[in-house]
């Protein structure tokens, strides 16, 4: 039986970075940026107001500390404004935030430092060189790096790609997968099941938890049982796709001829794997690009949580994520749980945090059977159990690791 971490190490060996693309940036939000943008403007590009007030000579103003200075107002600067303007020695010019500053000017005074008169100001506070002014560059200095490669494209970072001027911008584009239910007992949603027939829940299961690590997905749907027809399928997909996910390729009559047939595609092994539940599952690269393929258990709870272990890093990984595994923390436990000996166990459970200190509580849910689906909906993390441990007891801690996306 294969250890979870060798079989997640086949898996994470496996991830390939999608080639960069150029987009707009405001469909770039949320992907890794793939370049170095060089800024070749400094930002600001002018000295500007950083408040509503009067553009002065510092020096002019640094005796209203000890009585009021006056001033003559000799004109307005808007934002925008595109006209030069000069201010000379004793002088003053009204501005608001954002406008250009005048010539000679290197100071604004905010108008609650003033008495807000039109014509002639009276300073009652002086302010230094520099006050309440935005410098050239001071963001952003001309062929400084404003956003780096490998850095996550928030709306700060998109920000900031328009304020440098730049309206496209290289990124590694989400992974391509492609998930695919296999049963002939497996009908779609908008059916009514006969006698034996059941939904298929894991193409659209699967296709969410996918797209919420990130991906692009395909949800190709239901193939039939049947090992030479599923080639065909997966044939198809593994030039348009970076990752492959067939739920019900493994366990059952069929899954010796099922591998036996992808087999022809590349490499593909399917074995136990030391975790519960979800132990029987099959990974391989196939195809002219050993694109990961993974056979998932037709159970929709154990193909989820399989997915969870096995396939999400992935996902993450070919992101370019730095750390692609979930965030994990310890907490104590509010229920005995049990585990099975010599497998490690991810259990669902409900995170909860004791308002009096801050501790992490954590409260199992459910029984321990594979195909309870209602519960892991009602979960948010899950409680990760050694292979050595079979229980754990009451006001024990425990490891988790959050389900709740937390990137």
């Amino acid at each position: 039986m294969r250890s979870v971490d060798e079989q997640l190490g086949r898996a994470l060996a496996a991830a390939v970075r999608p080639a960069p693309v150029r987009v707009a940036i405001a469909d770039a939000q949320g992907m890794l940026c793939a370049e170095d943008v060089v800024a070749e403007r400094a930002l600001p590009g002018f000295d500007q107001a950083a408040v509503d007030g009067y553009a002065v000579r510092s020096v002019d103003v640094q005796q209203a500390g000890a009585e009021p200075v006056k001033l003559p107002v000799v004109g307005e600067i808007a934002a925008g404004s595109r006209q030069p303007r000069r201010l000379q020695p004793g002088q003053a010019v009204k501005v608001v935030t954002g406008a250009p500053l005048p010539t000679l000017a290197d100071a604004v005074v905010p108008v609650g430092y003033t008495d807000g008169h039109q014509a002639r100001v009276t300073v009652v506070h002086p302010v230094p060189s520099a006050a309440f002014v935005r410098r050239t560059g001071e963001d952003v200095q001309t062929g400084d790096v404003a956003v780096r490669r490998g850095s996550p494209i928030g709306p700060a970072q998109v920000g900031l790609l328009a304020a440098v001027g730049r309206s496209k911008v290289l990124i590694y584009p989400r992974p391509r997968v492609s998930v695919i239910s296999v049963g002939d007992e497996l009908i779609d949603i908008d059916r009514t099941p006969g006698q034996g027939q059941v939904y298929d829940v894991n193409s659209y299961a699967l296709s969410a938890a996918a797209r919420d690590a990130g991906a692009e997905v395909n949800r190709v749907g239901i193939v039939p049982a049947d090992a030479r027809k599923l080639r065909e399928v997966v044939e198809s997909r593994l030039l348009l796709s970076e990752i492959v996910v067939i739920a019900g390729g493994v366990g059952g009559e069929l899954s010796a001829e099922i591998a036996a047939v992808l087999g022809e595609l590349g490499d593909v092994d399917t074995t136990r794997v030391a975790m519960h539940p979800g132990s029987v599952q099959g990974f391989g690269r196939l195809g002219p690009d050993a694109v990961p393929t993974f056979l998932l258990p037709s159970n929709p709870m154990s193909a989820l949580i399989v997915f969870e272990v096995m396939v999400r890093p992935l996902i993450r990984a070919a992101q370019g994520k730095r750390n692609p595994h979930r965030r994990v923390i310890s907490a104590r436990l509010l229920s005995p749980v049990t585990s099975t000996k010599s497998r490690k166990g991810f259990l669902r459970a409900q995170l909860l945090r004791d308002d009096t200190n801050g501790e992490y509580l954590v409260q199992p849910l459910g029984t321990s059977g594979s195909h309870l689906l209602a519960s892991l909906a009602e979960a948010n993390c899950l409680i990760l159990v050694d292979e050595e441990t079979t229980e754990v007891a009451v006001g024990e801690e425990v490891l988790v690791s959050f389900l709740a996306q937390r990137g």
